[in-house]
């Protein structure tokens, strides 16, 4: 198995609806699963991490921005909207539509951003109307959070939301993970 991690960002071959280049995104843990996967890249293969509370599932596909890492050290979370749950493993070559900034807390109180980026596939049919976070209903937007907030209940941490933003936003800050992979990559 590749390792995911390490694939290009950037997909050429597939474009958005505003005709620039697509970015990559690795399904974690797919619509519906009740338990959060990771893909370990030392042993090449997705492990499960542990259960999410007791009739909690992820609303959209799950997973992580290669050739990226955030400032917990982890390549940059994505949620992938759409209707249909895709396969672990599966590359989605998908438009990035916004980001929500989070700031996660443990219970030792040591405080870490920890962004989730919001992207929809190139191929999309139904959600091709979909070009920036606020295209989304308040009401999505809330419920995306109070899963966040649920998900998260279980390694006791405290999520504090900083703000929706769009595209433009998001794309920046993924150079600065693109950046901060690159020089991690750099020290080894």
């Amino acid at each position: 198995m590749s390792n995911f991690t390490k694939l290009p960002l950037i997909d050429e071959e597939n474009e958005t609806s505003q005709g620039e280049p697509s970015f990559r995104c690795v399904v974690e843990a797919p619509r519906g699963s009740s338990v959060k996967l990771t893909y370990d890249p030392a042993l090449k293969a997705f492990v499960l991490r542990r259960a999410l509370t007791k009739g909690l599932t992820y609303p959209f596909d799950w997973g992580f921005l290669p050739s990226t890492m955030g400032e917990d050290g982890d390549p940059l979370d994505v949620m992938i909207l759409h209707d249909d749950a895709s396969p672990m493993g599966v590359v989605i070559p998908a438009q990035i539509i916004g980001v929500l900034e989070v700031t996660q807390r443990d219970k030792g109180g040591d405080s870490t951003r920890n962004d989730r980026y919001f992207a929809v596939p190139v191929g999309s049919h139904r959600e091709d109307d979909l070009d920036h976070v606020d295209d989304l209903s308040k009401r999505t937007r809330r419920e995306i959070e109070e899963f966040f907030i649920a998900a998260s209940a279980l390694e006791d941490k405290k999520l504090e939301f900083l703000g929706w933003h769009g595209p433009k936003h998001a794309k920046s800050s993924i150079a600065e993970g693109v950046d901060r992979a690159r020089r991690e990559e750099r020290r080894k």
